[in-house]
């Protein structure tokens, strides 16, 4: 019976061990491609079977089967088969070890969905670390200087943000005694006591997640590491490694320390004050990049800000607030696929081009209009405007703020939104009114162009009829309303 909840997770795996298994003895290598997404569309039909089946706790209630493990389940999913449509033009510079690279992409596909339904900080902590360790792998893939210093760095300070994590958990388990999520809600909840050690403990929680989720002061590792990885792979930290980060958060502070209220004020505080310094700092160094994926990985800094926002906001809002909830997973959704759009339309123009500066834009919107398109789509969804879903995203994070006191971190997001603007538009303008310095248009795979299409189609749905993702979402984050 519990084997039957995790089908998921075990035709992920077996999809990853095929797949190396299969490079041995094939010299036609798109067919490790078409396999690992057949495999992805098993584990996303065994998923959806799921939605909607009584939430319970499976292997002795290490994972959880619920409706907020499936959502985000099919969306790492989904993410995954797109990165690996978008790696089709990139991986014919990799000569070697193309069933490492799919192998890799989707064993860190099973840790992160795993990481969204553990339920006890021992799971969340072994899932947060295959995930982790498949992308210290692949951002050295490339096996060059850039790539190999990008792994180092990340590996190095990925181990120090694994220190301080367990350090946080196990503080965390010699104040309650328990590590399962539910218990340690249960207990905190009985006793209303909040030590120092309990306290502590949080902030070193908040800290090893915020190197996850690249949130600022733990953002160190990002431009350097965004840069030097070969750019599917900075695709996939970018969007997947953020998203799971997210859920984790959610997860770990919603089921077991969102209760006394006094403790979801504390960390609902220290959520706020980040989320301004991130966005602040994020957009603003952001503004002096010269190269694509630096400033995208900023970009990123920035927007991991704004969901803190709707963090902050749930700390010090009424437990049963769904809709703040929902509309920290609608953002979350809405920016993986604007930052899906944009590093595919880079993918494309790096092929072309060989370079990543954004000098090289110029004049693409003449050259190839549909991808400009694409990627001028995704910009102003980063920015958060119509018509695209990142304005109601912003929207939906911005007003439940407000409604909860926090008029002061809404006017810092709104300000901060603005300067975005300036650099997001700086491509734009680049790319139709810009001088071509290409000869001919940027060329790109059916694969690739598929992804451009998923993402533009995706930003324009969900701006119009958001309702068709607030559904789920509200679906989804009822689970923790209880």
């Amino acid at each position: 019976m519990e084997l039957g909840m995790f089908l998921p997770e075990i035709s992920l795996a077996v999809t990853a061990i095929a797949v190396i298994l299969l490079d041995l003895f094939i010299d036609k290598k798109p067919w490790l491609t078409a396999l690992s997404l057949a495999g992805i569309a098993v584990a996303i039909g065994f998923a959806v079977s799921l939605w909607g089946a009584q939430p319970q706790g499976i292997f002795d209630r290490l994972v959880a089967v619920d409706n907020f493990a499936v959502l985000f389940k099919l969306l790492f999913l989904s993410i995954a088969a797109l990165v690996i449509l978008a790696s089709v033009d990139y991986v014919k510079h990799i000569t070697r070890f193309h069933g490492e690279y799919h192998a890799l992409l989707l064993l860190a596909t099973l840790g992160m969905m795993l990481t969204a339904a553990a339920t006890d900080l021992i799971s969340v902590f072994i899932a947060l670390e295959m995930t982790a360790v498949c992308f210290y792998v692949l951002a050295g893939f490339l096996k060059d200087e850039r790539s190999t210093e990008a792994s180092l760095k990340y590996l190095l300070l990925g181990g120090m943000a694994s220190a301080v994590l367990i350090y946080g958990m196990a503080l965390v388990f010699g104040f309650t005694g328990e590590t399962r999520l539910a218990e340690i809600a249960r207990i905190l909840a009985a006793s209303g006591e909040i030590g120092p050690g309990l306290i502590f403990g949080i902030v070193l929680l908040i800290a090893g997640f915020g190197f996850k989720i690249a949130a600022v002061p733990f953002q160190m590792w990002v431009p350097d590491v965004y840069e030097g990885a070969p750019t599917p792979v900075t695709l996939y930290l970018s969007v997947g490694s953020k998203v799971a980060g997210f859920a984790v958060i959610i997860r770990v502070f919603f089921s077991a320390l969102a209760e006394p209220a006094a403790l979801g004020l504390d960390w609902g505080q220290v959520f706020s004050v980040l989320a301004a310094i991130g966005m602040t700092l994020g957009n603003v160094l952001a503004i002096q990049q010269d190269n694509i994926k630096r400033m995208l990985a900023y970009s990123g800094i920035a927007h991991s800000g704004y969901i803190m926002v709707g963090l902050a906001t749930l700390g010090l809002s009424a437990p049963g607030d769904v809709i703040g909830r929902s509309g920290i997973l609608f953002y979350v959704v809405a920016f993986a696929l604007a930052d899906l759009g944009a590093f595919a339309a880079v993918i494309a123009v790096s092929n072309k081009t060989g370079s990543d500066f954004i000098k090289g834009y110029s004049g693409i919107g003449r050259l190839s209009p549909v991808l400009a398109l694409a990627l001028t789509l995704s910009l102003v969804s980063l920015t958060g405007l119509p018509p695209a879903a990142g304005f109601i995203a912003k929207f939906y994070i911005f007003s439940g703020a407000a409604t909860s006191g926090l008029l002061w971190l809404v006017i810092v997001a709104v300000l901060n939104s603005a300067v975005s603007a300036f650099y997001y538009f700086r491509i734009a303008r680049a790319m139709w009114l810009g001088k071509p310095e290409l000869e001919g248009a940027v060329p790109s795979s059916p694969a690739l162009r598929a992804v451009l299409g998923v993402s533009a189609l995706g930003l324009l749905v969900l701006c119009i009829a958001p309702s068709l993702l607030m559904r789920v979402a509200e679906a989804a984050a009822g689970l923790f309303a209880s």
